[in-house]
């Protein structure tokens, strides 16, 4: 189904795929392996496989009976661009966004390797915004695989931000956001790392959205920056969120 979410820069949630598997640094505390596997225990049938890898396509054309404009996450519990994902079923994924223009739909990768290797082979509806998730300087050469995906709604997640990341390449980028991680075992995030993401922003004149501090208790931490919160969209997130 569409969820609505808690998550900050989004307003549901569609969950095609559900599992993944660990692949860098920034996958060491994943939040949904900890919910998959705490749903498992509630036997909740979708998650009946736990974290692994499993395709939902009873869910595919939910977006289509909702008529109110939403920005819409796919799959926050799982990666569409895993390797055990055929193409066939992103193909049907892609179809159903591009039949629903009143949302926009936001989608997270890891896998960047593949995005680029198969991009080429999906459509790019103007709905449709591709990003990946970089936790550190080591990992910004998924940004690169990013810009060969031939759409111009290309944005990047620095989170959770484990080190600093300076002079990221931020060319054909339109949106950052940057947050901490939160919940057990979580790792800490400097203002500094931040800082410099959001000043490259602002140079550069790229939305910036900081989620959160995070931390064990991320609600307390809140997300004030230097006085402040960052909490900026590209023009047509902006449009849809004011639509509702």
């Amino acid at each position: 189904m569409l969820s609505q979410t808690l998550i900050e820069w989004t307003t549901r949630v569609w969950n095609v795929v559900t599992g993944c598997s660990k692949l860098s640094k920034g996958c060491k505390n994943c939040y949904a392996e900890r919910m998959a596997r705490r749903l498992k225990g509630m036997r909740v049938e979708k998650y009946e496989n736990g974290f692994e890898v499993t395709l939902h396509p009873e869910l595919l054309n939910y977006p289509k009976t909702l008529k109110t404009p939403s920005l819409i996450f796919v799959n926050s519990m799982s990666d569409l661009f895993h390797a055990l994902v055929p193409l066939e079923f992103i193909d049907l994924t892609f179809k159903v966004m591009a039949e629903c223009p009143q949302h926009i739909f936001q989608i997270l990768t890891k896998r960047s390797e593949r995005l680029a290797q198969i991009s080429a082979e999906l459509s790019w509806p103007t709905n449709v915004w591709i990003g990946v998730s970089v936790e550190d300087s080591e990992n910004v050469c998924r940004l690169d695989d990013l810009r060969k995906v031939p759409t111009a709604n290309r944005f990047v997640s620095f989170e959770p931000l484990l080190g600093p990341i300076e002079n990221a390449n931020l060319s054909g980028i339109a949106w950052v956001i940057v947050g901490g991680e939160s919940g057990p075992k979580s790792r800490t995030i400097e203002a500094d790392w931040v800082r410099t993401l959001r000043d490259q922003c602002q140079r550069e004149q790229i939305p910036f959205f900081f989620k959160q501090w995070g931390g064990r208790l991320k609600k307390k931490a809140g997300r004030i920056l230097d006085g402040r919160e960052w909490l900026e969209f590209p023009s047509d997130m902006t449009e849809v969120r004011e639509a509702r």
